[in-house]
């Protein structure tokens, strides 16, 4: 369904859903794309493309009904049951991520951790987990269905890693390692560069905006 879909538009679609949540959480009955537009940063015009790919939902002269397009979106992301991810790399950064508690109302549940460190093996990682080890990351995938992979490793043991969670059927990765990795064509890896990110901050602080 998402192949005519450009990959601009994917991203935004999140964005969206998140504000017609908030929408939804304060019932907000119907927003028009200029509302949908002020929350998500964007414009009414872009909001109107991004949604007409996903088909007619919208009302001319009135606008999207918030219950329907939280639904719909809900939906189209593949978000209708709770989706179970790992963490793998259990340092400061795969800590951090699994205290977070955000996950779940974003429909998906950190459901296991994983590492290599022995130290680390078989501790308690919060929210009633326990660290594993990577060994038994193959059987872990059948015992909790898990679907995703959070890579919170070093750049120098990533590509190893992700060999490892490909091989068990993993089919989508967000990698915080700062390292380009090499996936089967039918694995998607987003790339997670906090470091990236607070270099385009600094790019505009030196341009004064421009």
């Amino acid at each position: 369904m998402s192949n005519h879909v450009p990959n601009t538009t994917v991203q935004r679609l999140p964005v969206y859903l998140r504000c017609l949540v908030q929408e939804q959480s304060l019932r907000v009955p119907v927003a028009n794309s200029v509302r949908i537009a002020e929350m998500a940063g964007t414009n009414a015009a872009q909001v109107r493309k991004d949604l007409s790919y996903l088909g007619e939902y919208g009302i001319r002269g009135i606008g999207y009904d918030v219950d329907g397009l939280v639904r719909h979106l809900t939906r189209w992301l593949g978000l209708e049951h709770v989706r179970k991810a790992a963490i793998v790399g259990y340092g400061r950064l795969g800590s951090a991520l699994l205290g977070y508690g955000g996950f779940q109302d974003r429909g998906f549940s950190l459901a296991a951790v994983f590492d290599t460190d022995p130290e680390k093996i078989g501790t308690a990682a919060g929210s009633g987990l326990v660290v594993e080890p990577l060994a038994d990351f193959a059987a872990a995938v059948e015992r909790d269905a898990l679907e995703i992979v959070v890579l919170t490793v070093p750049a120098s043991v990533a590509q190893a890693v992700t060999d490892t969670v490909v091989a068990a059927g993993i089919k989508a990765i967000l990698n915080f390692a700062p390292t380009k990795l090499l996936v089967p064509a039918d694995v998607a890896v987003r790339q997670a560069d906090v470091a990236a990110e607070l270099q385009i901050l600094s790019f505009h602080l030196s341009s004064g905006g421009e």
